[in-house]
């Protein structure tokens, strides 16, 4: 186990800039005295930034450049700038062991087509995936992947995800055997893909994974503390967080807009103030930021592009949870019962 991780922090990814990828670590820092940093990217905007987080500059090397991937490069044109550029660099140092793991709020695309270069997948992982914690009803979040990174997947990628995203809940919360499920349209048997359909008879073939497999679950069910990781392509998966995300904003601006229609609303605003806070903090993305690209030799994580202080250092404490407890090598272990019970899909 890695006690003191260093995390490389892509400090000019992301809509929100340096000043709060630089405040983000900061609070981590603080929160975590053991963890240590590499920030990455122009380094007069840098220093300027940390003239206010002394605690940060003690526990930081700065790796100057100016160069920035930005929101409308193509994962192409990010492969070019992957040397020189500020995510390029932060992802390098990983690969290098110059850092435990990398953080950028980014662009995605970019991200994942440089991470994938440089880190490559794992012994037995065909494709990595995208996966990030979601809100649910119970106190832990809901594992979910892939989330946009593989547009088309068959039996073997959901499989594989299952065993990545069964490793990562078992990190996040220590459960032993986390609970998973397949997103379909039904809970039927019968329903769905042949690739689901195969996914699922593969998995509840494989007894000796570390994971409850549960067959399906429908959309409508996943934030409600039901199962503990759900399994998609990532076209559904993509299509599923944003309208979750959709919804969550909806009920807060239509709560907004009730509480401010009247007097008599206003005045029930107050009375129910702390229940509607409490709805807004469990809403709220920074509570949950962190996305992990799975499957890789190495620990790559998305922070929210417009994430708050708070959302950047809930990534960096999700980047150094992984390295702590070597996500890499649960994955490998799990892939290596399934191909040794022949039971992994052709």
């Amino acid at each position: 186990m890695t006690k003191s991780p260093r995390i490389a922090i892509d400090a000019m990814g992301g809509d929100e800039g340096v000043r709060v990828m630089i405040a983000g670590a900061a609070l981590a820092r603080h929160r975590h005295e053991s963890f240590r940093f590499l920030l990455v990217g122009d380094e007069v905007q840098i220093k300027a930034a940390l003239e206010n987080h002394p605690n940060l500059r003690a526990a930081s090397e700065i790796l100057h450049t100016d160069q920035v991937v930005t929101g409308d490069d193509k994962p192409s044109q990010a492969l070019r700038k992957s040397r020189g550029s500020s995510m390029g660099l932060a992802i390098n140092a990983v690969k290098t062991g110059e850092a435990s793991a990398a953080v950028s709020a980014g662009n995605t695309g970019a991200l994942m087509a440089m991470s994938k270069l440089a880190l490559r997948t794992m012994p037995g992982i065909d494709r990595p995936a995208l996966a990030a914690l979601l809100p649910s009803l119970i106190d832990t979040d809901v594992v979910m992947l892939d989330l946009g990174a593989n547009t088309d997947c068959d039996a073997r990628n959901l499989m594989q995800f299952a065993v990545m995203g069964a490793a990562y809940s078992r990190i996040i919360y220590g459960f032993e055997k986390p609970k998973v499920r397949l997103l379909n349209i039904g809970t039927e048997e019968m329903k769905g893909t042949d690739s689901l359909r195969d996914a699922a008879q593969h998995l509840r073939d494989s007894p000796d994974l570390h994971m409850d497999f549960q067959g399906y679950i429908e959309a409508d069910k996943i934030n409600r503390g039901e199962c503990d990781v759900v399994v998609c392509d990532g076209f559904t998966g993509n299509i599923a967080l944003k309208s979750i995300e959709g919804a969550a904003r909806f009920v807060t601006d239509l709560l907004r807009r009730a509480f401010t229609s009247s007097i008599r609303s206003k005045f029930g605003f107050l009375v129910s103030r702390p229940a509607t806070e409490l709805l807004k903090h469990h809403l709220d993305p920074n509570n949950h930021n962190g996305a992990v690209f799975l499957g890789l030799n190495g620990v790559v994580v998305k922070s929210h592009g417009s994430a708050s202080v708070e959302g950047v250092a809930n990534a960096v404490k999700v980047a150094a949870r992984l390295v702590e407890d070597d996500i890499t090598a649960r994955i490998v272990q799990d892939i290596e019962r399934i191909n040794g019970t022949g039971n992994h899909p052709a």
